[in-house]
């Protein structure tokens, strides 16, 4: 005897209307409609939700939503309990899942991936094969790219860029117009804002690892410095190198002029500065 065992299908949560939208490429979305209710956040049966390309996009399962005006598509996917909300867009093979929220007019694209508590919102944008995650915040025009990572709660805002390689971590905040990138890693309660540069090998954990001086040298720039594996690095205009490399760029750019000895000033100053790290970690500790 033959017994036939019948898999039941979950219901679908949410349809696909005809209510349709153009993405910036051309493609069709739909604005999704709810099958069933999402008690745990607050959907009720029938409510419209944003729109997606297809199935794909949005999971069937779970509490993932996508609300108002925002758009997921390609081969972008929302999963978990994630949300995407006001007029934010998720496209490429993205992918937003665990608790994370992407809201705002903010862009998660590429092969990025936004998880955990993870907040992007306002302009920013989360693009390549960037990872946002943990408890980390992404806002205003702030952009992470490259194979970037920041997480745990780190806040990364204003016009800041991290690129390359480059992580930030821990309760780190980069903001204003500061770089971060490379390989360098920005942790602990470290700060990086205004027009700092830190790149390289950098190693930032402490707010003593960094400083920068701006309107200095002949173009008026910012001359950064900061901790690396090896010791210090300055970034300045197009030099970017050890402390020691950029005293000898220095004597033969500016030799003896009032430049030149700004510089070395700055560089007497850097060295002291630096010196006190290691006290300054043993504190911390």
């Amino acid at each position: 005897m033959t017994q036939t065992v019948e898999q039941q299908t979950a219901p679908k949560k949410y349809e696909l209307t005809d209510e349709t939208t153009n993405s910036w490429d051309g493609r069709t979305l739909h604005r999704i409609r709810a099958l069933v209710a999402i008690a745990a956040i607050g959907v009720s049966v029938g409510d419209l939700g944003g729109f997606v390309e297809s199935e794909g996009n949005l999971d069937q399962s779970g509490n993932a939503w996508v609300y108002g005006d925002a758009r997921v598509y390609g081969d972008a996917r929302v999963s978990g309990n994630a949300w995407v909300s006001g007029d934010a867009r998720v496209y490429g093979n993205a992918w937003v899942y665990g608790d994370a929220r992407v809201y705002g007019d903010a862009r998660v694209s590429g092969n990025a991936w936004v998880s955990g508590d993870a907040r992007v919102y306002g302009d920013a944008q989360v693009s390549g094969n960037a990872q946002v995650y943990g408890d980390a915040r992404v806002s205003g025009n702030a952009q992470v790219s490259g194979n970037a990572q920041v997480y745990g709660d780190a806040r990364v805002s204003g016009n800041a860029r991290v690129s390359g390689n480059a992580q930030v971590s821990g309760n780190a905040k980069v903001y204003g117009d500061a770089r971060v990138s490379g390989n360098a890693q920005v942790s602990g309660n470290a700060w990086v804002y205004g027009d700092a540069w830190v790149s390289g090998n950098a190693r930032v954990e402490l707010s003593i690892h960094i400083g920068w001086h701006a309107h200095v040298g002949s173009e008026n720039g910012t001359l950064t410095w900061f901790r690396t594996n090896a010791g210090v690095s300055v970034n300045r205009g197009c030099f970017s190198g050890t402390l020691d490399e950029f005293r000898s760029a220095v004597q033969k750019t500016h030799g003896d002029s009032v430049t030149g000895q700004e510089y070395r000033h700055l560089i007497a100053f850097i060295e002291l500065r630096s010196s006190q790290w290691t006290h300054a970690a043993e504190k911390a500790a």
